[in-house]
């Protein structure tokens, strides 16, 4: 089969199509034929190495050599032991643990797997899983009166956000650079800020909930920027970042009335398909910057990763 490889850390550069065997499903697992495989900042961070969290599969080069994790096609074979799923099921996952979505097959563990629904395109719903999860999470306590602002808010997570934000009847501060605010405008964004031109935690305006999506600042503003009893919860960013939050900032959230924190994200089926129910209901829509081939994941990487992504990129092998 087809597949996108990558035997060191680095940029675009590293990666390549090549030929390589087709995996076989073990016990508990599915093998899937490909139909699109929508692209997430970790898949870039994996690419690089950095941060340092994303080595996890391996320091000094990568174990798992196909990225692509939010995976969506159609069952073609099943290990032993799986009963769920059948050939011909039409599925999607976010496959974190094993990767591999970009190629022309994938294994799936079964229990990672949901039934894809008939109104939505393998597409739409491969945007879902990683990133709706990850929305859904970080709005939930969203409600009416409520001030929320999201930063990073013109990518995958950041398009989802928005518009359950604005679904619960908060207000909501949208925050990315200038190519986007237009866009973000159109999700249902009260308001929007190009982080280039002017840093929210100094501005007047205090927030009930803050979702970062691209947390890099001091803990010290992230504070100043909630309101008294506010909630600020980051996902991804840099090491010292992510600590100096679970440190110093939970610390001084305390101490303030205010809850500063890393969302740690629950994953699995049960926690994308409520997404996918409303994509089908017509309350949220799924927002696609570009679909590209295997021949052009290298480029697309490089497009999210440097926060040029309207939304969600895919590729369809």
């Amino acid at each position: 089969m087809k597949a996108v490889v990558y035997e060191q850390y680095g940029g675009p550069e590293r990666l390549r199509l090549a030929d390589v065997p087709t995996p076989r499903p073990a016990a508990g697992q599915v093998l899937v034929k490909v139909a699109a495989t929508s692209i997430n900042l970790s898949d870039w961070e994996s690419l690089r190495g950095s941060p340092f969290y994303s080595r996890l599969s391996g320091l000094r080069a990568p174990r798992r050599h196909v990225l692509g994790s939010d995976i969506a096609g159609t069952v073609e074979a099943v290990g032993a032991d799986v009963t769920a799923f059948a050939p011909g099921d039409e599925v999607y996952a976010d496959n974190l643990a094993l990767m591999g979505g970009f190629a022309q097959y994938a294994v799936v563990p079964e229990r990672e797997l949901a039934r894809k629904p008939a109104e939505l395109t393998f597409t739409q719903v491969s945007t879902i899983p990683q990133a709706g999860a990850i929305a859904l999470q970080g709005t939930s306590l969203a409600a009416p009166g409520r001030r929320v602002l999201v930063n990073g808010a013109g990518g995958g997570s950041g398009t989802f956000a928005i518009q359950l934000a604005k679904r619960l009847g908060a207000h909501v501060m949208a925050v990315d650079n200038e190519h986007k605010l237009d866009f973000m405008r159109s999700l249902g964004a009260d308001e929007v800020v190009d982080y280039r031109r002017e840093d929210f935690t100094r501005g007047r305006e205090r927030y009930d909930l803050i979702l970062d999506l691209v947390a890099h600042r001091s803990v010290f503003a992230y504070r100043r920027a909630l309101a008294p009893g506010g909630r600020y919860r980051c996902v991804g960013g840099t090491v010292r970042s992510l600590l100096r939050v679970l440190t110093v900032g939970a610390a001084a959230g305390v101490a303030t009335g205010r809850s500063l924190g890393v969302l740690v994200v629950k994953t699995g089926p049960a926690q994308f398909e409520p997404l996918a129910e409303r994509c089908v209901a017509g309350e949220v829509a799924v927002h696609v910057d570009r679909t590209v081939g295997l021949d052009g994941v290298a480029e697309a990487l490089a497009h999210v990763g440097e926060g040029r992504a309207l939304g969600k990129v895919v590729v369809t092998p």
